[in-house]
């Protein structure tokens, strides 16, 4: 019995310390999420290539076969739309939201032709869009998003040094940025 209590006090006592040290850990860490670090590459409606040295955001491609870029964007005016083409060995693109989570995934064995033609849109927005669909948009993928702000991932495989060029190219001419009818 005595034993029992003393492993039920001293549970007591390391957990609160382990919250004290938490919540005094606590401001390290905020400000510090994805979403923010991808805000501070001031690349908004673009892809930005990452390198496989950390950069001033702390954000870095640690694959040695991938490739990655991402993009933050904002569906608050208009729909944003994602495009990619080209022949590299596997591409993936993931959308989320401010709060890093994973709205929505695909890759190029998912996609129309191989092309990624994809667009994140409000419901209302969507609405709109499939009322009068734009021919511009025939083949598009179209997706919902609750949360106005987010940021996308888009990653290709480079799996031997000879196909670097072929998917920094890929990730160089991939465009992220407001659909507007013309």
């Amino acid at each position: 019995m005595r034993s029992l209590l003393f492993a039920i006090v001293v549970g007591l006592v390391g957990a609160t310390l382990l919250h004290i040290v938490i919540v005094l850990a606590l401001p390290q860490f905020t400000g510090r999420d994805a979403y923010t670090r991808v805000l501070d590459l001031l690349e908004m409606d673009s892809f930005f290539a990452l390198s496989a040295e950390p950069g001033p955001t702390g954000l870095r491609n640690s694959d040695p076969f991938l490739r990655t870029a991402v993009c933050s964007f904002s569906v608050a005016d208009a729909p944003t739309r994602f495009i990619a083409r080209g022949s590299v060995p596997f591409w993936s693109l993931s959308i989320f939201d401010s709060g890093s989570n994973e709205v929505f995934s695909m890759n190029d064995q998912t996609a129309v032709n191989g092309n990624l033609d994809l667009v994140v849109a409000t419901p209302i927005q969507l609405v709109e869009l499939r009322k009068s669909p734009p021919e511009a948009l025939a083949q598009s993928i179209m997706i919902e998003m609750g949360d106005e702000d987010g940021y996308a991932v888009l990653r290709a495989l480079a799996p031997l040094g000879s196909f670097d060029e072929e998917v920094r190219d890929f990730l160089t001419e991939s465009s992220c940025g407001l659909f507007r009818r013309s």
